[in-house]
């Protein structure tokens, strides 16, 4: 159609004298618009097929491959963001769990401690009542024997002022059975 229309106009334009033609411009002379308007079909066919087969398949593949990739780039994009969020999930899962079980193993260490130092507490009141048994048996030991000393001492005082008192010496036995009577009647009040 568009050929059509373009030689139709070319026909026209040769039968209407155009006056530019004799001043000077050729190309508007009717003699020469037959093969102007051939050699312009000729080139512009040649054209159109060269850039409808040639040019515009390699620029529409060009545009397809370069919206694939577009296409393949938003979807790994979306596959990693998805990837990420589920690596950070999992991150998150891993440091609760890791928070949980450092507070378990908090604990754990809490009780055992506290029943090492409970045992080690018990084991040292165990060695400090057996220190203080022992040692109120050696007071009360201290005590017995410190009476028969107070006994020989008080022995040996009394007759020294019997003998001072009386110029006589005593038996020695009446003196120690004296001291011994006055000892058991008192020793309640020292032991």
């Amino acid at each position: 159609m568009k050929s059509f229309l373009s030689l139709l106009i070319a026909l026209v334009a040769m039968n209407i004298d155009l006056y530019a033609a004799e001043a000077g411009m050729p190309q508007l002379d009717p003699t020469y618009w037959a093969s102007q308007a051939f050699w312009l079909i000729l080139v512009f066919t040649i054209l159109y097929i060269a850039v409808s087969k040639f040019y515009l398949p390699k620029i529409k593949d060009n545009l397809d491959n370069r919206e694939n990739k577009i296409k393949e780039d938003l979807e790994d994009a979306n596959k990693f963001k998805e990837l990420s969020e589920a690596k950070l999930k999992e991150y998150e899962i891993i440091l609760e769990n890791a928070k949980k079980e450092v507070s378990k193993i908090h604990f754990e260490s809490k009780n055992i401690l506290d029943k090492d130092i409970q045992s080690k507490k018990n084991e040292l009141e165990k060695e400090l009542e057996k220190e203080i048994s022992k040692a109120h048996k050696e007071i009360l030991e201290l005590k017995k024997n410190s009476i028969s000393s107070i006994q020989n001492i008080s022995e040996n005082i009394t007759s020294n002022i019997i003998e001072n008192i009386s110029g006589d010496k005593l038996n020695e036995s009446s003196i120690k059975a004296a001291v011994e009577d006055i000892s058991k009647k008192n020793i309640d009040k020292y032991l």
